[in-house]
């Protein structure tokens, strides 16, 4: 068997998401095995470095899958490109080692998370961008964000309240830039918690917009408690922006 590394990038507007469920065929997962399955005459498997949000797009996304296809690797992407729905760009395939998994050989992720912080909507943006109308702190957010920084018990920061598994995670960066109305948010870490970079968003918002300050942030990071932490910021404005091997 073949293994090979997929990068792509993705509009997520219109998909429940990456995963595959068992409700629904509409989930950048299965949409992926199915058009490789009918490419490469065989069941295919693809795993990714992570899931995405229902809603959540993609800049660079990684996945990888198996085949004892003898199909070349640029045969099988020109085949993809030429399957795959306007909203699905396939970028590279390469051959990968016997041993790479795209989830488990993931060593860290860069989010960004995008904001139009104006009264005036932007109509062509609206589908890729949180629109706030109240001014915003720019000062105040970096002030809050410095406080996550490093390894800590995220359990506020997420929402799975049935998780069992640890919460503790590393944030190596949060960079904030800024635009005239437009914000972004960068956000580096070895790995994410269940809505952890749309809950960190939307309460570096609410510190923007003087409801929380940064010593409520540290506060909220040491209760472990969801419910202290700010809003979950809308899907439409997160991107996976880089994957680390």
């Amino acid at each position: 068997m073949k293994n090979y590394k997929l990068t792509l990038s993705y509009d997520g507007t219109r998909y429940r998401g990456w995963q595959k469920q068992g409700n629904t065929q509409n989930t950048i997962q299965q949409k992926l095995e199915t058009a490789l399955s009918r490419i490469l005459e065989q069941p295919v498997d693809v795993n990714g470095s992570g899931r995405t949000d229902a809603g959540a797009h993609a800049k660079m996304q990684v996945a990888s899958f198996r085949t004892a296809s003898d199909m070349p690797p640029e045969e099988i992407l020109k085949k993809l490109r030429a399957v795959l729905p306007e909203d699905i760009a396939a970028l590279t395939l390469s051959a990968a080692p016997d041993r790479f998994h795209a989830r488990l050989s993931c060593v860290g992720k860069t989010y960004l998370y995008r904001v139009y912080n104006s009264p005036v909507q932007n109509v062509f943006e609206r589908k890729f961008v949180y629109h706030i109308n109240e001014e915003l702190d720019l000062d105040a957010m970096k002030s809050a964000a410095a406080v996550l920084l490093g390894t800590h018990d995220f359990s506020a920061f997420c929402s799975n309240k049935r998780m069992k598994k640890s919460a503790v995670r590393r944030v190596d960066e949060i960079r904030i830039e800024c635009a005239g109305p437009s914000i972004e948010f960068f956000v580096s870490g070895n790995g994410f918690l269940y809505n952890m970079v749309r809950i960190i968003i939307g309460t570096l918002i609410d510190v923007g917009a003087h409801r929380l300050t940064a010593a409520d942030v540290a506060a909220v990071l040491d209760s472990r408690c969801r419910e202290n932490a700010g809003h979950t910021a809308p899907a439409c404005g997160l991107f996976l922006y880089e994957v680390y091997y």
